[in-house]
């Protein structure tokens, strides 16, 4: 009898019948350890990066994150620091969500792109303008940016602070992160940017008001940061206002452009190129568009 039917005889099989518990027996205890610490990581990582608490998730996939590389390469000219930029933007986002109050509005990649780009783009100066803030957290973040790359930005903000995000043709609605869309909480959070962030003005008010306009439009800034209306006459009287306060060469963010949600934004400034205009349309990165102006 050769060894193979040995094996498969009755009483061979009837010997070996507790080896082979045994090995099932520890198999399955592997497999189940390994099922345990997987789900034990999959709920540490929800937790840490999933939508319960803000809405959206931070979770990262493969192939968004190589198009935003791609994208904010092509608006800098350099591959190397778009993907250094981008990766610290991430840990800079998780890591104010994590300790900030309320969330920072979007998508990650838009959220990312935004934070990452602006840096390489060179601003030609420190003063930067947030039209639209939620609750501060952007900026707290693009403070910390522009400070890695050795600047002193000095912030200003436009928001009427309404105690939820409000837009036209939309239902106001509490956060999901349950937080009040109000200034103490966008001061909380610039404390977590430093004295820069400390130091921010704060005007409370509609961009297209008067009396909010004349408030801010002091200086010429490096960076303005268009996120307030959403809509078509909203966008493009901001944009309007952007070119009046605009230092030579600043940078001007137009965010949700291209957003299918918000077809009024990319109407706007389609528009706004076509009638003349200080601002040359530089390219786009994850739903934002970039300009600079002359």
């Amino acid at each position: 009898m050769n060894s193979r039917s040995l094996l498969r005889s009755p009483v061979s099989r009837r010997l070996l019948r507790p080896v082979a518990d045994l090995i099932d027996r520890r198999i399955e205890r592997q497999v189940s350890a390994a099922v345990r610490q997987a789900t034990t990581h999959r709920l540490s990582c929800e937790l840490l990066l999933g939508e319960r608490g803000r809405g959206l998730s931070r979770v990262v996939s493969q192939g968004p994150l190589e198009r935003l590389h791609a994208e904010v390469a092509a608006l800098s000219g350099d591959r190397d620091a778009a993907t250094r930029n981008v990766a610290t933007a991430y840990r800079l986002l998780v890591g104010l969500e994590a300790l900030g109050v309320g969330r920072i509005a979007g998508g990650t990649m838009n959220i990312c792109g935004k934070l990452g780009t602006i840096p390489l783009l060179d601003p030609p100066n420190d003063e930067i303008l947030e039209i639209g803030t939620l609750y501060g957290m952007f900026s707290t973040g693009l403070v910390r940016m522009l400070e890695r790359d050795g600047r002193s930005p000095s912030l200003t903000i436009v928001d009427p602070f309404a105690g939820v995000q409000l837009q036209p043709g939309t239902n106001p609605r509490p956060d999901p992160t349950g937080t009040p869309v109000d200034e103490h909480a966008v001061r909380t959070n610039l404390a977590l940017a430093g004295p820069a962030g400390a130091a921010a003005r704060i005007r409370r008010g509609f961009s297209e008001d008067p009396e909010t306009r004349a408030a801010v439009s002091d200086r010429a800034y490096g960076v303005i940061v268009v996120d307030g209306d959403h809509s078509a006459k909203g966008v493009r009287q901001d944009l309007e206002w952007a070119e009046e306060i605009a230092a030579p060469g600043a940078i001007v963010v137009l965010d949700d452009y291209g957003d299918p949600a918000w077809p009024g934004i990319k109407e706007a400034m389609d528009d706004h190129l076509r009638d003349g205009t200080r601002l040359t349309y530089l390219g786009k990165a994850a739903h934002s568009a970039y300009l600079r102006a002359s």
